[in-house]
């Protein structure tokens, strides 16, 4: 085993780690994929939780896509591989089962194109516009078909009655964007009914253009 695939291994179960301990996902639910120096993947194993991973038990797939090594990988893989193929700049995917963004997902006025109102400039730099998916049973292959569908123009989806996905640079990157999703959700809910003051679309274009931001 490669000293990159060692470290890589370790930052997935660090990183599960904290966002278990922190609530952001519990029980046996969630899962990640990273991007190994080969071309591979290194992806959580079906049934694991967060709390507990062993970075030797992580599913391993090599360059072409087959599972070379540890336990069996998530039932979501199709999720992840849509990511992959559709968002060359990706070097991991987080998917969560997180509390608030699920909330938002289930009410019946929440814009599924643009799912997170544009509370503060932090959601829009990390997560540009996150699309509302329909319910999908888990494990289903076409989710992975209506990531496809959005041709790669988004980072952040969101499935409905099921939990947020990610895909980012880098372990990190994917990590701090899903909990700026999560709490943005957790602020929409908060603010649901009051008369909060939203970015306007001139601050909205200004965040946007300052930090090259996919908004199309």
């Amino acid at each position: 085993m490669s000293s990159s695939d060692t470290r890589l291994r370790e930052d997935i179960c660090f990183w599960a780690a904290s966002m278990f301990e922190r609530g952001l996902t519990g029980g046996a639910s969630g899962n990640i994929s990273a991007r190994t120096e080969d071309g591979g993947l290194l992806v959580t194993p079906t049934g694991s939780s967060f709390g507990r991973l062993d970075p030797a038990r992580l599913s391993r797939f090599d360059a072409q896509g087959r599972h070379v090594g540890g336990d069996k990988p998530t039932k979501e893989m199709p999720l992840h591989s849509a990511f992959y193929e559709t968002r060359r700049s990706a070097g991991a995917v987080v998917h969560l089962h997180s509390t608030h963004a699920v909330a938002l997902s289930m009410l019946p006025d929440t814009d599924p194109e643009n799912m997170l109102p544009p509370l503060t400039a932090y959601s829009i730099m990390r997560l540009g516009k996150v699309q509302l998916l329909p319910y999908f049973r888990p494990g289903d292959p076409a989710m992975g078909d209506a990531v496809r569908g959005l041709a790669g123009k988004r980072s952040a989806v969101v499935l409905a009655n099921h939990g947020p996905v990610v895909a980012a640079k880098d372990m990190e990157a994917a990590v701090f964007a899903m909990e700026e999703l999560e709490e943005t959700s957790k602020l929409a809910l908060l603010m649901r009914g009051s008369r909060a003051i939203a970015l306007t679309p001139e601050q909205i274009t200004d965040v946007v253009t300052t930090f090259d931001v996919e908004w199309d």
